[in-house]
């Protein structure tokens, strides 16, 4: 009889996009073990995109629906999941070390997915006003330009679909496209051409932007006439640019063990194997020529099936062998599909599941202490705790009578009521709802694996540090830049972290002239700063 190593994996998967999720279905439901790491959320790029039509077999659904159903089809075959950075791979040796920042992990195979980030332009200015303009997710930044002139910088299919989706908000859209026509499928850019708000011009490059605290001016050139056109908003007004010019491949962790091209996508031979023995690679962060949910998940099964095979080897060379995984597939009926989605209450039965493995780990007590207002936000945040504290009592719930400052807000205390430094201004759900339960992890001891070279910088700060982090409940890039203040501040009495859902508190929107989400305030806007960011990254920036 086989002898099961309990901390071993056949195969771990890095990326929980579409190519990484069907991989671990298909690896899951052949009794294999496989962990699914992802470092922001589960569903990757096509979670921002408002819907999804042409999927076979789903007439209609949003990137996230469509994921997160595929998620749950996973996890009911066995699947793990695990919300963590990896930082490093060592594929030296028969069972391969995988380095997160939640501990240690061990496998035969690995499969990296990791999908791509939005590419920049590199026009002037670009930079100098990403989150004041300039911005790369309508979802997530689309409101903040209601009423506004809006410029698409692109001419694929993020960008015919978004410049649509941009006209619920803006008065008008403006597409530049450097090519001589739309480069995708015409099924898809008729829509953009055929809308009375939108303006399409072909062959044009913009050369730069500029303003003051936000974008005043914007210039354009006709590639072919030499024609340049210069734009400036009426007076006192402002505009966007919205940056869809394609995708720049995730691949840190490939670099030195796997050949990739002159854009940096990883090679692989049609079983979508790598040059390193062991690392296979699937979807965009692949060489290919079509970049679409479809044939991502296409990797993800050619890459799997080939992964058991290759597991099996290993399992019968080495006699290791890991814990196959324990299959729900009783629970699948239309009853139990109902169940999980309902949940208890406020909470899905997935929700709950994650709750309850971080109550399990929290090794001490903590208050969260409600500052409220007679607004139905805070009877909304109110319930929210009070059935969050229900379900363990590692929490338990105070007001503070006569709360002052931007209300409502819950405050992560410790036992003794001292401050850790942590609190959330509104309602902590939508993409946010994990990156709080991570507060309440690090807050309440042992916290997320940090290496210990990170620790000791954290633990440096002598002078006080205030941030304030500004996002929407939508914004999948959000969380992440939220979770590395929040595990700073946990880790330094010195150090603050206080996260806002904008949407309630347009002041700040105001006072800060935010165009863009995440942003970061530092010190009252001493610093301020866009786009999400890692710990080390957040640690450099606070320097």
């Amino acid at each position: 009889m086989a002898q099961y190593d309990q901390n071993l994996y056949d195969v771990v998967i890095v990326g929980g996009g579409p190519a990484g999720l069907t991989a671990a279905l298909y690896l899951a439901r052949a009794r294999y073990r496989v962990v699914v790491v992802e470092k922001e959320h589960f569903g990757g790029q096509i979670t921002i995109t408002h819907e999804v039509v042409n999927y076979p077999g789903v007439e209609r659904s949003s990137g996230t629906g469509l994921t997160e159903t595929m998620r749950k089809q996973a996890q009911r075959f066995g699947a793990e999941f695990l919300l963590a950075e990896v930082t490093s791979l060592d594929m030296g040796g028969e069972v391969k070390t995988i380095q997160t920042s939640r501990g240690e992990l061990r496998c035969f195979g690995v499969l990296l997915a990791t999908g791509a980030h939005p590419r920049k332009v590199g026009f002037k200015g670009e930079e100098e006003f990403q989150g004041r303009g300039v911005a790369y997710c309508a979802t997530c930044d689309g409101e903040f330009f209601t009423g506004k002139d809006v410029f698409v910088v692109g001419g694929g299919f993020a960008a015919a679909e978004e410049s649509v989706f941009l006209t619920k908000y803006a008065r008008h859209v403006t597409v530049l496209i450097r090519e001589e026509a739309f480069t995708c499928a015409s099924t898809v850019a008729e829509p953009a051409l055929n809308h009375d708000k939108i303006t399409v011009l072909t062959q044009t490059e913009v050369e730069e932007v500029s303003g003051d605290d936000a974008l005043r001016y914007l210039r354009y050139r006709n590639t072919q006439t030499g024609e340049v056109t210069e734009y400036r908003p009426l007076e006192g007004e402002t505009f966007g640019v919205f940056v869809f010019a394609g995708y720049e491949p995730a691949t840190d962790l490939a670099q030195g063990l796997a050949d990739c091209d002159e854009q940096g996508y990883i090679v692989t031979d049609r079983a979508q194997k790598t040059s390193c023995d062991g690392l296979y690679a699937a979807g965009d962060v692949c060489i290919k020529s079509l970049r679409q949910v479809v044939t991502a998940v296409g990797d993800g099964a050619l890459a799997a099936t080939e992964l058991e095979r290759f597991a099996a080897a290993m399992q019968k060379r080495t006699g290791l062998h890991p814990v196959p995984p324990s299959a729900a597939m009783a629970e699948t009926s239309e009853e139990k599909e109902k169940k999980d989605g309902e949940g208890n209450g406020l909470f899905t039965t997935d929700m709950l599941a994650q709750l309850n493995a971080v109550f399990a780990k929290m090794s001490s007590h903590l208050q969260l202490h409600l500052g409220l207002d007679d607004t139905p936000l805070s009877t909304e945040l109110k319930g929210y705790m009070e059935e969050l504290c229900s379900l363990t009592e590692k929490l338990s719930l105070e007001i503070d009578q006569g709360s002052a400052g931007d209300l409502p807000c819950v405050r992560v205390c410790r036992e003794d009521g001292s401050w850790t430094g942590l609190a959330f201004h509104g309602v902590p759900g939508g993409h946010e709802f994990t990156s709080f339960v991570l507060g309440l992890y690090n807050a309440a001891g042992p916290g997320q694996a940090v290496e210990p070279e990170i620790l000791e910088e954290i633990r440096s700060i002598t002078a006080p540090v205030d941030m304030k982090v500004l996002v929407s409940l939508s914004c999948t890039m959000c969380p992440e830049l939220v979770t590395a203040a929040q595990r700073i501040a946990s880790e330094n009495a010195n150090v603050t972290a206080e996260v806002y859902d904008l949407n309630h508190f347009p002041a700040l929107r105001e006072k800060y002239k935010v165009m863009s989400v995440p942003c970061l305030v530092i010190d009252d806007g001493k610093k301020v700063s866009f786009g999400k960011k890692n710990v080390r990254q957040l640690l450099e920036l606070l320097k």
